[in-house]
């Protein structure tokens, strides 16, 4: 780079009178690598002029010549790109971007660095660099980079520095007194050095008559530092007499630390004494009340209670560090232990105790209404009668009352023995799912008898043990054997299914009852239905919501938003075992308390989805438009207890349930629709109103009457759409294979009767259907009237159209009578032929035609015979108008007119 540049300085700017003060390799950004140079030149004439000189090689390559040049004061900004990272690329910004990328970065640097410091020096217009260095702009070109080839270099450069103001203003008034001083600049410099010459002189004259002085100021300096050594030795002597003091001073220091310490050290033994004292001591009135509480009144429960929590409390308290490791901790710890297990042991035997009592008590209550009823020579049918009026279930509020009274009990059981909890838990799910399975069973059998009205299977009661015998097998079945609390269950499960055998030889036998159809049944029958069926309902959703508030209140599940909970039960309705593979008593995870809630649900109720089912599929039985009754109440029900909660095993039973009853109402419309397909018609008498379109007359008007303001109105509506198609479908494909009547009759009676109904009932979805209807039955009467009237003046319809045949070949019409088949002659012989007495006859005959065509139950005998007229008078006018145009002034006219016409059909419309 040195070559280069004292070639460039030599070539170039040494013959422009110019030095080159540093120099960049550099290429254009983005383009082909075409080297070439840049160049920092100022001028060696005054004024300085400061340039960047673009410098390249020739084509050939032999020598460099000057391509651009650019003045220093128009560039407006450098920028380096990154002030940071090292980058080739910089731009400089003249009168448009240059955009370059040198060859090192440290070319770059010192190309900028030397631009900043001609800026600084010879512009008074500063330049903006941007994305440079702090640094960078602070350094001084480097002297090896910029040498001038002339003999001049960087260091001259910086050498020179311009006057300030006060400088210049001191030269003009030395200049002013020295007249030659611009004519004759040697002699000026001569005197200004014979000044500078006598000014030193009398610099050292000044320095040396001053010397005395020092001498004195010297002299005051020794006595100051002897001044400051005797200062020194008293102070050590201070010094030493402190010492002393200083170490008395740290013993009763240390002595009162010692004190304090002590203090301090009493002051928390007798916190932590004072600590344990007040939180792990139990009174003595507790620890009696845990040992020998009663359990059976209320003053005992409630003392228990409170004993129970202090016991808790002081078994939960939080000891400091150090505290377990004593040895009357660990004494009191194992007495409180020894309390808890004890006291867990007697609260979970009285409380299974209790389950015991209460559901003796409830089986004694269902076994004296059973056994009532199989007293031999009792009128069962009176009974089960009077029964059946007061449809409830048992009211199990008492047994819940009494139980609430240890629901804290409960919670401090699930909380400190979790075990036992959980045995008690399960012990009140096997015995309530026993007791209501068969509170339910007889609900339910009830509920079948008055659905059915029948009582010869109430025989059943008489199968039953007698009562004191089954309540002590099943008490002692439940008590069990070495004081576990959970007993043996075979007595409970072999009297369960001897009476549930009972029961389904009852129930099979009512659902053998022949299937009664929907004509078979008045509203009285339907309505009687549905309040038994509604009452079912209205009696479970209290009895399950009881059951589940309580629960979660006697349970304590819903205190936390999640507990350790078992899967067991869960896991054993759906046929699980891997519960078994658990120890006893170890508490499965569970997603929420009200997963654990839903689960003892689901045990406790197991049959009622069941009786359900079975209910439901009797009342389909017995009449299938029960399904329309049952599905509106079973969608209210479910859209009420959803409010309630729609995750509660109320809701999501009565789900299930509605997916039955919804599958038995999609099966009744089809078999509607099937009916509808297999009907078959007589081939020796009239078709009338066919007994599906009755039928659906009778479904419709019954649907809007039981599902007016209903939540499941949607349903009810696809079922019209799929019916009114079936409908129509199946109307014409009958209207197709009927031989007796004609097709248009069965057309036109049908979808007038389906008219009449939909206009009747009103319903917003089959305003389309009742349209078509509309249309059709127009449509056919027409087709009908046409054609049975069809041409009673048969002669004279055929000359006319000969009429009509000439005019259309183009004779015009006044000329017709001049054709020799069509002049007036032969138009008399042909009215001639038809008196009014002909007409009459061939009226009275079409009559009674019709009257056998139409049925008697749809009533449109008048309709059709006065639309008949209607098409007679039309035909008569058409033939009156033709002989007006065609035979103008001839005088002929039929032998009858419109008058006599309507006395004829009035008087055949009258004589039958």
């Amino acid at each position: 780079m040195t070559a280069i540049k004292h070639a460039l300085q030599r070539d170039i700017f040494t013959p422009n009178d110019e030095r080159l003060l540093s120099i960049v390799n550099v290429c254009k950004a983005g383009k082909k690598k075409k080297n070439c140079f840049l160049c920092a030149t100022v001028t060696t004439e005054r004024p300085v002029q400061v340039k960047v000189v673009k410098v390249k090689k020739s084509d050939k390559g032999d020598f460099y010549k000057r391509q651009i040049a650019w003045a220093l004061r128009d560039l407006a900004v450098v920028d380096a790109k990154d002030a940071i990272k090292e980058n080739p690329e910089f731009d400089l910004h003249f009168e448009k971007i240059y955009k370059w990328v040198a060859s090192s970065t440290a070319e770059k640097n010192a190309f900028i660095s030397c631009i900043w410091k001609l800026n600084q020096r010879y512009l008074r217009k500063k330049i903006d660099f941007v994305n440079v260095s702090s640094q960078l702009l602070e350094e001084s070109v480097p002297s090896g980079e910029n040498q001038s080839v002339t003999g001049g270099d960087e260091e001259a450069v910086d050498e020179y520095q311009e006057l300030n103001a006060r400088e210049e203003q001191d030269i003009e008034i030395m200049m002013e007194g020295c007249e030659y001083a611009i004519s004759n600049a040697e002699a000026f410099a001569e005197r200004l050095s014979r000044e500078l010459q006598v000014l030193d002189g009398a610099n050292i004259q000044s320095i040396m008559a001053s010397e005395k002085q020092v001498n004195i100021l010297m002299n005051l300096l020794d006595e100051a530092l002897k001044e400051v050594d005797q200062i020194e030795l008293k102070l050590s002597s201070y010094e030493e007499m402190l010492q002393s003091v200083k170490e008395q001073m740290d013993q009763i220091s240390e002595s009162n630390h010692l004190i304090h310490l002590s203090n301090t050290n009493n002051v928390k033994l007798l916190s932590e004494i004072e600590f344990l004292v007040n939180h792990m001591d139990l009174a003595k009135g507790h620890i009696k009340a845990l040992q020998e509480g009663d359990l059976a009144s209320s003053r005992g429960i409630e003392a228990c209670t409170n004993a129970a929590d202090a016991l808790l409390q002081c078994m939960n308290v939080a000891l400091r560090p150090g505290h377990d490791m004593l040895l009357a901790v660990k004494q009191q710890q194992q007495r409180f232990s020894d309390l808890r297990e004890h006291f867990a042991r007697r609260l979970a035997s009285h409380l299974n105790n209790v389950f015991v009592q209460q559901f003796t008590q409830a089986l004694l209550q269902l076994y004296n209404r059973s056994y009532f009823l199989s007293v031999p020579g009792h009128d069962q049918s009176s009974t089960l009668a009077q029964h059946s009026v007061e449809l409830t279930l048992p009211n199990h509020h008492p047994f819940h009352r009494d139980l609430l009274r240890y629901a804290k009990l409960m919670e401090w059981l699930k909380s400190t023995d979790y075990g036992k909890y959980e045995g008690l838990t399960k012990n009140y799910m096997d015995y309530l799912s026993r007791l209501y399975e068969r509170e339910i069973k007889d609900f339910f059998e009830v509920a079948k008898i008055k659905m059915t009205g029948t009582t010869k299977e109430s025989k059943k009661f008489a199968t039953l043990p007698r009562k004191e015998s089954a309540v002590k097998q099943e008490t002692e079945s439940l008590h069990g054997s070495s004081g576990k609390l959970t007993g043996s269950t075979s007595s409970l499960n072999k009297l369960s299914v001897q009476s549930s055998g009972n029961r389904r030889s009852q129930s099979s036998s009512l659902l053998d009852m022949g299937n009664m159809s929907a004509s078979d049944l008045d509203v009285a029958d339907r309505t009687k239905f549905d309040k038994i069926f509604e009452q079912v309902l209205s009696e479970l959703e209290p009895l399950c919501l009881a059951e589940q508030d309580f629960i979660s209140k006697f349970f304590k599940l819903q205190q936390h938003q999640s507990m350790p909970g078992t899967m067991t039960e869960a896991e054993e309705l759906d046929g699980g075992t891997s519960s078994r593979q658990h120890n006893a008593g170890t508490p499965l995870p569970v997603s929420s308390e009200k997963d654990m809630i839903r689960q003892m649900m689901i045990k406790i109720f197991r049959c009622i989805e069941p009786e359900l089912n079975n209910l439901i599929a009797l009342g389909d039985k017995i009449d299938s438009f029960n399904s329309l009754y049952m599905l509106v109440k079973m969608s209210h029900h479910v859209w009420t207890a959803q409010n309630v909660d729609p995750a509660s095993f109320l809701s999501t039973t009565l789900g299930n349930v509605l997916v039955t009853v919804k599958r038995n109402f999609d099966k009744c419309i089809s078999n509607q629709i099937r009916q509808m397909e297999e009907v078959k018609i007589s081939k020796k008498s009239k078709v009338g109103i066919l007994p599906f379109v009755a039928e659906f007359e009778e479904f419709a008007g019954l649907a809007e009457s039981i599902f007016k303001n209903a939540e499941r109105r949607g349903d009810l509506d696809k079922a019209y759409t799929k019916l009114i198609r079936g409908v129509f479908v199946n109307v014409e494909k009958v209207a197709n294979e009927s031989q007796k009547t004609p097709r248009d009759v069965v057309m036109m009676e049908n979808f007038h009767h389906i008219f009449a109904t939909l206009s009747r009932l009103k319903i917003s979805c089959l305003e389309a259907e009742k349209k078509e209807a509309k249309q059709k039955y127009t449509d056919h009467l027409q087709s009908y009237v046409i054609y049975s009237l069809g041409q009673p003046l048969e002669k004279l319809n055929h000359f006319f159209e000969g009429v009509e045949a000439r005019v259309a070949q183009g004779i015009r019409e006044e000329e017709v009578s001049y054709q020799l088949a069509f002049n007036k002659q032969e138009l008399r012989k042909v009215i001639k032929e038809y008196p009014g007495k002909e007409v009459k006859k061939g009226l009275d005959n079409l009559y009674k035609k019709v009257d056998k065509h139409l049925c008697e139950e749809e009533n449109l005998l008048q309709v059709v015979w006065h639309s008949m007229q209607d098409e007679f008078i039309r035909q008569y006018k058409h033939f009156e108008g033709l002989i007006a145009r065609c035979y103008p002034g001839s005088g002929v006219t039929m032998e009858f007119t419109i008058q006599d016409i309507l006395d004829y059909c009035s008087s055949i419309a009258q004589s039958h």
